[in-house]
């Protein structure tokens, strides 16, 4: 008597959990489609427009980010090191070269799915174009590691990190020439106290 009412019951609640997590799995393991890859760096150029996939536009409501148009910005991540090795904070990286032409950059370390990390935190988890040390030809090469180091130091959390280079009022967003773009490397310099 009680058999057809507890299969059903059964079969709903595999059903919706079913239906509710691959839902979220499928929100959080991509930003979108359309992804360009440049080297370590990936971008999704259109993420944050108009013609985003709803993919891009839910993952995007989700975190609360703010939104630029086609033009005004663009935000390359880097989870792995040019020769394509995880990134982690056991780890010293040199980021050295230059970013395409930008008015403003920013980069910053965090955890894969923490927050972008606080202006008031005592290490140097983020630099921009206005506080970082350049060469006379226009590059930089920043030291990212979890212990300091001289000139451009960008401090790392312990474990798996990701880089996140943001373009601001650049021309290469809205353009289809991304994919001509020279991006900074990142290289392993040596793990441990190695």
């Amino acid at each position: 008597m009680f058999r057809l009412p507890l299969l059903i019951a059964i079969a709903l609640v595999i059903a919706f959990g079913g239906g509710i997590w691959s839902t979220i799995a499928a929100l959080t393991a991509t930003t979108g489609f359309g992804a360009i890859r440049l080297g370590a760096w990936e971008a999704f150029p259109q993420a944050q427009t108009a013609d985003a996939d709803p993919y891009a536009k839910s993952h995007r409501a989700n975190a609360g980010k703010l939104l630029y148009a086609s033009a005004e910005g663009l935000a390359f991540t880097a989870s792995v090191d040019d020769a394509g090795q995880r990134l982690t904070g056991e780890c010293r990286y040199s980021i050295s070269g230059q970013t395409p032409a930008a008015r403003f950059w920013t980069l910053f370390a965090a955890a894969p799915g923490a927050a972008p990390p606080s202006p008031a935190a005592d290490r140097p988890s983020a630099l921009n174009s206005r506080n970082a040390l350049f060469r006379e030809d226009g590059s930089f090469e920043i030291h990212a590691s979890q212990a300091a180091a001289a000139n451009n130091w960008l401090a790392v959390p312990a474990g798996p990190f990701r880089l996140t280079l943001t373009l601001l009022d650049t021309p290469t967003a809205g353009s289809s020439g991304v994919i001509d773009l020279s991006m900074p490397s990142i290289r392993k310099i040596g793990c441990g106290n190695v």
